[in-house]
């Protein structure tokens, strides 16, 4: 059997009758290859939207009707609530984070590469220490190995680069540079004063 370096594997005969083998023959049948990956959301940056951002984001051309009907939800739940409401924990009100994955959503629908007729949806999944997964599932035109890759890489460079626009960001581990930074500013006043001490000493 050819594999993908182009080597060539031997299976011994009784492995096909006690395991499992992946069949890429039906993905290539289908029409369809999936996409399904995550963007680990910082947590630390969800939050409710400003009025302000409301209306801007209204104004985004793939948002415009989800934030119309979206308004007009919480406008009536709210309205039914009564003067309770008058509290802001007890209002709903729109979030960045679901904002973001609407309009990730009607990106992924309007995209001309992504199959119009197979499940296409972005979820958030279960919290984890590593942020707030939101999952990209969706599926290519194409089944073509390297046309796939490249238009995966395509899909999350433009969501990377538009996740400001919603006030996130990605969740990232801090390597050293960033623990250097953090811990500087904390000793140098140690620092400073160990100096003085030592020029001052007769």
């Amino acid at each position: 059997m050819s594999i993908f370096d182009k080597t060539i594997v031997s299976i011994p005969t009784w492995r096909l009758m006690s395991e499992s083998f992946k069949n890429w023959r039906g993905m290539q049948q289908s029409g369809g290859r999936r996409i399904k990956r995550s963007l680990f959301i910082d947590a630390g940056g969800v939050r409710f939207l400003t009025s302000e951002e409301e209306q801007r984001l209204s104004q985004v051309r793939l948002l415009t009707d989800y934030m119309t009907r979206k308004r007009n939800e919480l406008d009536a739940w709210n309205e039914a609530q009564g003067n309770v409401a008058e509290l802001s924990a007890n209002r709903r009100r729109m979030t960045n984070i679901g904002t973001f994955r609407a309009y990730a959503l009607a990106y992924l629908q309007s995209h001309p590469q992504i199959q119009p007729n197979m499940t296409c949806m972005v979820r958030q999944m279960q919290t984890t220490a590593q942020g707030v997964p939101l999952e990209i599932y969706c599926f290519t035109r194409t089944t073509a190995w390297a046309d796939y890759e490249r238009i995966q890489g395509d899909i999350f460079d433009y969501l990377l680069a538009v996740m400001p626009e919603f006030g996130l960001g990605l969740y990232q581990q801090p390597s050293g540079n960033d623990l250097r930074a953090g811990l500087l500013p904390a000793s140098l006043p140690k620092l400073q004063r160990t100096l003085s001490a030592e020029t001052t000493e007769p």
